[in-house]
């Protein structure tokens, strides 16, 4: 396939597009082509004022003035439920139609410490809370004409993953990076088991794909050592970044890619295609075999919805799924 790139992203106007962790990273990379191809965008930020910040700069650098391009900055912190809920709820109220929700939001091998709701944070910010978000907006996500997107951001860590349900917050015994890869794989099974989901409720206008950014370079690294007090650590991940990483623009064209290419299929694991797949352009990639297990995605499906409190209604989705297609039928006759 040829080098794709986030000038091949379609023309975006009229469409709104949610995007967790707008604010930095790979996160505020995608933003800023999501609104410079046309799409509002709603910046679920977990500092507002950060949010409001970043804002102003997609502005100053895309040069649009501030009527122009649709920055919707809101509070939305995944570490907490209620206000994810609360998040949800608003966008509901004020947006009758979501195109895209990215899922991207996260936080790597940082320090053992909870959420508000007691869950080890890696867990519960990376998985929990995006899974708790997406059960919020789905039935709006479907309700949406036109093809539709959940893509969730996962990683190459994954590959350490495993998903561990007598210790599933690590409270008997933590390693900061097999957290990271519990959870990263945890974003795989959650893609793949709702894209299976979707399909048996005869949903067909609604993608779930996933995608990860190889190694870019941005803050998410420097995070760990910083909470770590640990001087030596944030240089030496500095230095890496500089020799290893590709840049934020680059790493983002996996999460843009799942968004907005023709043709992503459901279950689909998008990813930069270079030296082992760390960095280049992106392409369809295959994960880890046990990212496809169902057996383990079906557990952890069950598991998240009794920790968050979100229950998916998939019996309802169909419904909005066949008066979808019935809607569309009929004004085609017209």
């Amino acid at each position: 396939m040829t080098n794709w790139t986030a000038a091949d992203v379609p023309d975006l106007s009229g469409q709104t597009i949610v995007v967790t962790g707008a604010n930095s990273g790979l996160g505020f990379e995608a933003t800023r082509v999501f609104v410079r191809s046309g799409a509002t965008v709603v910046m679920a930020c977990r500092s507002a004022d950060r949010g409001e910040r970043a804002a102003a700069e997609i502005r100053q650098r895309e040069g649009f003035p501030v009527e122009e391009a649709v920055l919707d900055v809101r509070e939305c912190d995944l570490g907490d439920l209620d206000s994810v809920e609360s998040f949800a709820d608003g966008v509901l109220a004020d947006y009758e139609g979501i195109h895209v929700l990215c899922n991207n939001a996260g936080v790597m091998a940082i320090p053992r410490s909870e959420t508000a709701d007691g869950f080890e944070t890696q867990f519960g910010v990376n998985h929990l809370g995006h899974f708790a978000l997406t059960g919020h907006l789905v039935e709006r996500i479907v309700a949406t004409p036109g093809e539709t997107r959940v893509v969730t951001h996962s990683s190459g860590a994954h590959q350490g993953g495993d998903i561990d349900f007598d210790d599933l917050q690590h409270e008997e015994s933590y390693g900061k990076w097999e957290a990271y890869g519990q959870s990263k794989l945890a974003n795989l099974l959650f893609a793949y088991e709702l894209q299976r989901r979707l399909s048996a409720a005869g949903v067909e206008d609604t993608v779930s794909a996933a995608c990860h950014p190889g190694y870019a370079a941005t803050s998410l690294q420097a995070r760990g050592p910083k909470e770590e007090g640990s001087t030596v650590k944030l240089y030496a991940m500095r230095a890496a970044n500089a020799v290893l990483g590709q840049s934020a623009e680059m790493g983002a064209l996996p999460l843009l890619y799942a968004a907005t290419a023709p043709g992503v299929d459901g279950g689909s694991y998008i990813g930069p295609g270079g030296l082992f797949d760390m960095r280049g352009h992106p392409e369809p990639q295959r994960s880890n075999d046990r990212s496809y297990d169902e057996g383990l995605a079906d557990r952890l499906w069950s598991v998240s919805e009794e920790l968050t409190g979100v229950a998916y209604d998939f019996d309802d989705l169909a419904g909005t799924a066949a008066e979808d297609a019935s809607d569309g039928a009929a004004s085609a006759a017209d």
